[in-house]
């Protein structure tokens, strides 16, 4: 069944907090989306709940596309079922590969009222209705960085030697942070940290005790009829103090030889990801070095499009383009393999998808970037931030650019909040 609510300003976004605080007493499995009103080309994540209490695995998944609406998560090392690849490196905590659920509670958004799909949504709503969600702060934690400045340095010069032989063009690379706290709670984490990064690809995804806080700029795959979109991100600078300064910076991000050839590459690797399942002579770029205003930084953003082929399944789609190339670099095996050497950690969900995706066939995903990955149960979580490596690029000024990026997280942990 389907019943429409209507809230007024303030009621609506209470109601949201009472959802998703009810939501984690009732169901093993759920995932929130918001685009948090932010402009985007193409659209961000329309504002919608799912939750059930059974999941599945991609491969089941796979067998109900186009039968059932689906939900889930797709873990960086699933590239190990792509390509002939392996992930040995330590994980902070052991999480599924892949998580898929098929909805029993929809709840989709508009501007001032919601639609529950359920069996009983008189029930639901009242259910929510009635929580007094617990909007106590988080305690503040401990964060610990797991690669230091001259490690970075010391792979950043190992890369670009691989560069230089003509091994790889350029390769994401990442470091990892962790904490660990007695009483941590996602929820609270998650609304902090829309507050200090409100993101168009957002989403709060719960598996049994594990939890995604996902704050990502950027879409990985986004499928609307026969129509693929891939919009990678490559090229970051800081935000200004005032306008002045605002536009000095997005010109010099905009003008930057190197944070273009970054992205061009990027682009150049997505428009053949998307051949693979394209109408021929389909794949085009509609927007190249594209500059868009975040809270803390300027993003180079690109758009690839294409007419997907008649026909094909979730595994096609998803096998021809994961893992996204803005994550790897280029060529993308070999990056991945020198990944694998030169990181210190296993990424897991980071760098890896959420997203949901239609009976219809429609879908959309982000890149899981800008992210907190919590383990409830051992009260452990970890977070990570990378970027481009090229032949000129600068180690220190790499380093800095992954510690602007993890600057929101470290708020959000260490309980600055204002």
């Amino acid at each position: 069944m389907n019943n429409t609510y209507y809230f007024s300003e303030e009621a609506y976004g209470i109601w949201i907090k009472k959802l998703l605080f009810w939501a984690d007493i009732k169901y093993g499995f759920f995932a929130f989306f918001d685009d948090n009103g932010v402009k985007y080309p193409e659209n961000g994540f329309g504002k919608s709940f799912f939750a059930a209490q059974k999941s599945m695995d991609i491969n089941q998944a796979f067998d109900l596309y186009r039968e059932k609406d689906l939900v889930g998560i797709l873990s960086y090392d699933y590239k190990n079922k792509v390509e002939k690849l392996h992930s040995e490196n330590i994980a902070f905590t052991e999480l599924p590969e892949s998580v898929f659920f098929i909805p029993e509670l929809t709840i989709r958004f508009d501007v001032d009222s919601i639609e529950i799909e359920a069996e009983d949504p008189d029930w639901v709503f009242g259910s929510v209705d009635a929580v007094l969600p617990n909007i106590d702060t988080n305690p503040k934690v401990e964060v610990l960085a797991q690669t230091s400045k001259e490690e970075y340095k010391e792979s950043v010069e190992s890369i670009q030697n691989h560069i230089r032989e003509g091994d790889i063009y350029e390769m994401n690379y990442c470091m990892a942070f962790s904490f660990e706290s007695d009483n941590w709670n996602p929820i609270i984490g998650f609304f902090d940290l829309m507050k200090k990064s409100p993101m168009p690809f957002s989403s709060l995804f719960k598996s049994a005790d594990k939890y995604l806080l996902c704050a990502s700029p950027e879409r990985f795959l986004k499928k609307e009829k026969r129509k693929l979109i891939a919009q990678p991100i490559k090229g970051t600078i800081k935000r200004g103090v005032d306008v002045h300064e605002d536009g000095l910076l997005k010109d010099i991000l905009l003008n930057s030889e190197k944070e273009r050839a970054e992205n061009l590459m990027i682009v150049d690797l997505m428009r053949n990801d998307l051949s693979k399942v394209s109408q021929t002579g389909s794949v085009k770029v509609d927007e190249l070095f594209g500059v868009y205003a975040f809270p803390k930084v300027f993003q180079m953003i690109s758009t690839v499009s294409s007419e997907c082929q008649d026909e094909l399944g979730l595994k096609a789609l998803f096998h021809a383009t994961f893992p996204m190339g803005s994550m790897t670099g280029a060529p993308k095996i070999k990056c991945m393999e020198l990944i694998e050497r030169h990181e210190k950690f296993k990424r897991s969900w980071f760098s890896g998808t959420v997203g949901h995706v239609g009976k219809n066939g429609d879908m959309d995903w982000n890149v899981i970037i800008r992210s907190i990955i919590f383990d409830k149960n051992s009260q452990k979580g970890y977070f990570a931030v990378g970027s481009a490596i090229t032949f000129d690029a600068d180690a220190s000024y790499e380093y800095e650019e992954c510690q602007l990026k993890a600057a929101a997280i470290m708020e959000v942990l260490s309980g600055d909040l204002l």
